[in-house]
């Protein structure tokens, strides 16, 4: 079976923004099979069910097994975890970057195009993963820390907190994001 990697982006994002396109090039440099796949991002669009349609067509091609990992961003995180216990699928190892499972709150915007993804419960995601390691900065300007932790400890075995990192992308200076690599090669 081979292992393939995902690279998820969050809302309103594209595959050629933030780290994504630098931890593409170290995957394809280590021989390994990735994906970067554009999920709709149009507000009448932008929901749960629609991310889900794209991502089933991976699975038709038998890209999603127990081999492979995914790499999230923001609400990429929580879209992978509701569409893995909803399908009932194992996967081999979990990374989410900025995760979150609840309104953010002074973002209307936000709040409104992501609250398809939210899901009701998170810690099922044991069930089809035992490799699930959260990256979230202690001053993200979108997401409050006190939400940020709560999602690490309901899914993670690992945290990791980059000190003022920002959302974690382009914005906060991170178009490289050497600190998950090795987490996603070991």
């Amino acid at each position: 079976m081979t292992s393939t990697y995902f690279i998820i982006h969050g809302s309103f994002g594209n595959p050629f923004e933030n780290w994504y396109p630098w931890l593409s090039k170290k995957l394809s440099d280590n021989g390994l099979e990735n994906i970067v796949p554009q999920f709709p991002i149009e507000k009448n669009l932008h929901t749960y069910q629609n991310w889900s349609k794209l991502l089933d067509y991976y699975l038709e091609l038998g890209l999603i097994n127990e081999n492979t990992t995914f790499i999230c961003h923001s609400i990429g995180s929580i879209f992978i975890i509701k569409y893995l216990i909803e399908k009932k699928l194992k996967v081999k190892k979990l990374l989410f970057v900025s995760g979150i499972n609840n309104y953010v709150g002074g973002f209307k915007d936000l709040d409104e195009v992501n609250k398809s993804f939210f899901c009701k419960d998170i810690d099922d995601i044991h069930k089809y993963c035992n490799d699930i390691t959260c990256f979230y900065s202690d001053n993200d300007p979108y997401i409050p820390l006190q939400k940020l932790d709560t999602f690490a400890q309901k899914v993670a075995d690992k945290h990791l907190i980059i000190k003022n990192g920002g959302h974690i992308n382009t914005e906060s200076g991170h178009t490289e994001f050497p600190e998950i690599l090795k987490y996603v090669l070991e």
